[in-house]
């Protein structure tokens, strides 16, 4: 079959970096390895710079075809050009797309993005993202043609630094399911969702995660103590789920931080009672999110709000307003359909908590088995 189709097959939201003294670096390589859901023959890589202060430059980067822990088969180095140019600088707020290179890829296949930062840069636009897919690299000078990492100049990293977007060219019958949210979506369930789709025959859908940690519907921070808890969903939404190529809908699980970040400026003077919504103020967020898909012609999914019982901020008020959202999400004709993550990880006697062996710990993060429960409830309508 021809491939006449450009979809996305792997993507990351951008947001900042935590606030550290060693916010910049320089000659260094990242390095992605990236599992292709179907195959093509061209590919096209998007670079954000949307959260930095300054523009940054990258000095070189090439794709390969290469195995999970980003050992290269030479013979498929391609150089990534912009404008016919290995180099291109990134403005503040703004991302920038290569040019399209031409490299045969097959399902199953890894391929690897090697990035070189040549001079002082910026690492501010960036997100953490973890899980058994989601897995980088950093190493220091140029090894953008490098097959294999040096051993003792290489770190693992599970923050992902300016590449935000990777295309594939390939036939109509393939496309893309968003799974956008924060910390939770962040973690492990899109990759297991991926997994599935491999076990279960599903050959035509990429997961791509827009998600960012600490994120809220309708409230951001601005100060540098809360930067990397990232943009708020007016900010997020439609320039994230919109550049997605290929997609034909979204799953949202968003919305806990608003309700258990406010604490009272006695408490904290960054996280004020004012921030704290009502439902009607949360579900109107949620709607605005199912007005932008609408528009974009995407197929949208709700997903329900997972337990805090036990959580630092619990109180039965949060809980109250968590239940209220929920109720919507389930009962509304808004979504195109409900994904009860809740009803799937709660305790079936103590719906405000998680049943045993689905919390991480911390009783607001699922544990591994929880992420594959959550990934094994999608409708397997989004996944054929």
């Amino acid at each position: 079959m021809e491939n006449t189709k450009w979809v996305s097959a792997w993507c990351n939201a951008t947001s900042i970096l935590t606030r550290q003294v060693e916010n910049y670096t320089k000659d260094l390589t990242l390095r992605y390895p990236v599992l292709m859901s179907f195959g093509g023959n061209k590919l096209r890589f998007t670079f954000s710079n949307y959260c930095g202060n300054e523009p940054i430059t990258i000095t070189g980067a090439t794709v390969a075809v290469s195995d999970e822990k980003g050992v290269l088969e030479s013979s498929t180095i391609k150089q990534i050009t912009f404008d016919g140019k290995d180099s291109v600088k990134v403005k503040p707020s703004t991302e920038i797309k290569s040019d399209e290179i031409g490299l045969e890829v097959k399902r199953n296949d890894y391929i690897s993005v090697s990035i070189y930062l040549g001079d002082f840069t910026e690492t501010r636009s960036s997100v953490l993202v973890t899980g058994p897919l989601s897995k980088g690299f950093y190493s220091l000078g140029d090894n953008t043609h490098s097959s294999v990492l040096p051993v003792e100049k290489t770190k693992n990293t599970n923050w992902f630094y300016f590449l935000n977007n990777i295309e594939v060219l390939t036939n109509s019958s393939n496309k893309a399911l968003i799974c956008y949210g924060d910390s939770i979506t962040a973690q492990s369930w899109p990759d297991h969702l991926t997994n599935r789709c491999f076990d279960n025959g599903f050959r035509n859908t990429s997961i791509v995660r827009r998600a960012v940690c600490g994120t809220r519907i309708l409230r951001q921070y601005e100060c540098i103590q809360y930067d990397s808890y990232g943009l708020k969903g007016k900010n997020r939404f439609e320039r994230e789920v919109s550049s997605v190529s290929g997609a034909e809908a979204v799953i949202i699980q968003h919305g806990i931080n608003d309700i258990i970040h406010p604490v009272g400026i006695e408490n904290n003077i960054f996280r004020p009672w004012s921030d704290l919504p009502t439902a009607d103020q949360l579900i109107d967020g949620l709607k605005e999110y199912i007005e932008i898909s609408r528009k974009l012609g995407l197929k949208v999914y709700g997903g329900t709000l997972l337990p805090i019982e036990g959580w630092r901020t619990y109180a039965d008020f949060r809980e109250e307003l968590r239940n209220q959202v929920n109720d919507w999400i389930r009962t509304t004709e808004d979504f195109d359909g409900c994904v009860d993550f809740d009803k799937a990880l709660r305790d079936e006697n103590r719906h405000s908590a998680f049943k045993a062996g689905y919390d991480s710990g911390d009783h607001l993060h699922p544990s591994e088995d929880a992420y594959k429960m959550m990934a094994d409830i999608v409708p397997a309508e989004l996944l054929k």
